[in-house]
């Protein structure tokens, strides 16, 4: 998918009247922020942004997150654990601190797999 993301008004304006134009490639609106479908189409309409907008419009490739492929089970597991807890308002650090769980600093260096 491609993430655009309007800063300016202006842009921000052009970005909503695109997505309103051609709803047929958006996947998704966020505000300032759009996710359409990987099209050439889609690539069209952000290089129109960017070149009209410099700057004042960003594009990204990106891809959806899919936890179950992505995310180690350490990870999920520790996350449904720490949604679980007793007290709402005990920090992760301390949560995990002399269990089985991942360390918030461990994680916090280490990148998911590609």
């Amino acid at each position: 998918m491609l993430l655009i993301v309007a800063y300016s008004r202006a842009a921000r304006q052009a970005l909503r009247n695109s997505c309103s134009t051609h709803p047929e490639t958006v996947v998704r609106r966020f505000g300032r922020a759009v996710l359409l479908r990987e099209t050439e189409y889609a690539a069209f309409l952000a290089c129109r942004l960017r070149e009209r907008f410099g700057t004042g419009v960003e594009v990204a490739r990106t891809e959806p997150l899919n936890e179950y492929r992505d995310v180690p089970e350490h990870v999920r597991a520790a996350a449904a654990a720490y949604e679980a807890r007793e007290s709402p308002s005990t920090s992760y650090a301390k949560f995990a601190a002399g269990t089985a769980y991942p360390d918030p600093e461990a994680m916090r260096e280490t990148r998911l797999a590609d």
